[in-house]
């Protein structure tokens, strides 16, 4: 499970930002007893969380920043920033900015590690991986690798026998140090690297997968899960079955439907209306986040349904036991409800129309919030909590 995720210089993002899923300490969480998860190292984690913003403000850059960083581990490729991905402002102020990532994360085993990565142009400027029993606790320096001066890769900290062997060889930008010790069987990085590989899944749409046969296979499994049908009929309850279509799932696939007469109905998907076509592929990812533990950062995903199915999919996630989480961003205010939501799982992106750099932020940020008087949704088109376009 996602603990926290902190990063800087990415796209319209030019300060430290700071995304957490600690529930919140204290008698609030009686009151939302589904909406997190208690862990054994002592942290309590929210299933879910809403992002709001205005159009261009921000909010799929912050999930674009948790996809850069997994892709660097997926693909194990050249580690240096993107110019496209570096903040503008930092381009004309720094010949050579920084970027930095910090991952918190309890592994599928259990364990809870902290994963920092920095970069620039010429490659990775330094990585380490740490490790915490419990929650509170000190972290303990697992590896902690440098560039020096003359471009060489050092050992600034750590234990990892593997580290040295690692480090030969290393005075180039290909390949994060985490995969190479992963490679070398250091347990700690194989969990790291598994973690990210298998778990975290930011801004995954899951038909992109149909020219991918090892992604559209696992897709097609999810799919024929009787599991999958309560999640998908969600979005029309006439929906009774499913015959998938294995060569285009997401196009070929029927959606039979049965009308009060008891005539049966079959529609290919394609030719289904354009909601329950964009429930369908994000069936596939909630089902991942119930059914197999997964943390997914989904970009709009009620851009074309009704508020009620929305929250009917938040109740779902937040009424079923699983440790897997679903983070979202929305342009649906209703979602601004202090009922369905802890303070501590909304949160705003808003840009400023003068440097033109984004900020993300908490509702926990506002303490004269109050519960039970505060109407959130007012508050914010009024412009009072950032987020808005006329701000």
């Amino acid at each position: 499970m996602l603990i926290g995720f902190k990063f800087n210089n990415f796209c319209s993002f030019n300060v430290d930002s700071e995304f957490s899923m600690e529930a919140p300490t204290g008698k609030v969480k009686a009151r939302f007893p589904d909406n997190y998860t208690s862990t054994n190292k002592d942290y309590d984690l929210l299933k879910t969380a809403v992002i709001v913003g205005e159009n261009a403000g921000g909010k799929s850059n912050f999930i674009g920043s948790l996809k850069f960083l997994k892709s660097l581990i997926d693909f194990n490729s050249q580690v240096q920033s993107v110019g496209a991905y570096v903040n503008a402002t930092s381009m004309l102020t720094d010949e050579n900015p920084v970027q930095r990532f910090e991952v918190c994360f309890i592994s599928v085993e259990g364990n809870v590690y902290k994963y920092a990565l920095s970069v620039d142009k010429k490659g990775i400027t330094g990585e380490g991986l740490y490790k915490q029993n419990k929650r509170n606790a000190v972290f303990t320096c697992l590896f902690e690798v440098q560039r020096d001066a003359t471009g060489k890769y050092v050992k600034a900290a750590g234990k990892a026998s593997e580290l040295e062997v690692a480090l030969k060889n290393s005075n180039n930008s290909y390949g994060l140090f985490v995969s190479k010790l992963a490679l070398l069987g250091n347990g700690e990085a194989i969990e790291t690297v598994e973690w990210f590989k298998n778990i975290l899944l930011p801004g995954a749409v899951p038909e992109d997968q149909e020219s991918n046969p090892a992604g559209k296979d696992e897709d097609i499994k999810v799919m024929k899960d009787p599991r999958f049908m309560e999640i998908f009929r969600m979005v029309d309850y006439s929906i009774c079955g499913i015959e998938v279509d294995n060569d285009k799932p997401y196009g070929k696939s029927l959606i039979i439907r049965k009308d009060s007469d008891g005539n049966v109905i079959k529609r290919e998907l394609q030719q289904d209306s354009t909601g329950v076509r964009e429930f369908f592929a994000w069936a596939v990812q909630i089902f991942r986040v119930v059914y197999e533990n997964r943390v997914v950062f989904a970009d709009e995903m009620d851009r074309v349904l009704n508020p009620i199915l929305s929250e009917r999919v938040v109740a779902f996630i937040n009424g079923v036991e699983h440790r897997g989480q679903f983070v979202f961003s929305t342009h649906n205010v209703l979602h601004l409800n202090l009922k369905t939501y802890m303070k501590e799982q909304i949160y705003f992106v808003t840009k400023s129309k003068d440097s033109l750099t984004s900020e993300l932020y908490s509702l926990a940020d506002f303490p004269d919030v109050r519960y039970e008087t505060t109407k959130v949704y007012e508050f914010y088109m009024k412009g009072i909590l950032g987020g808005t376009a006329f701000e």
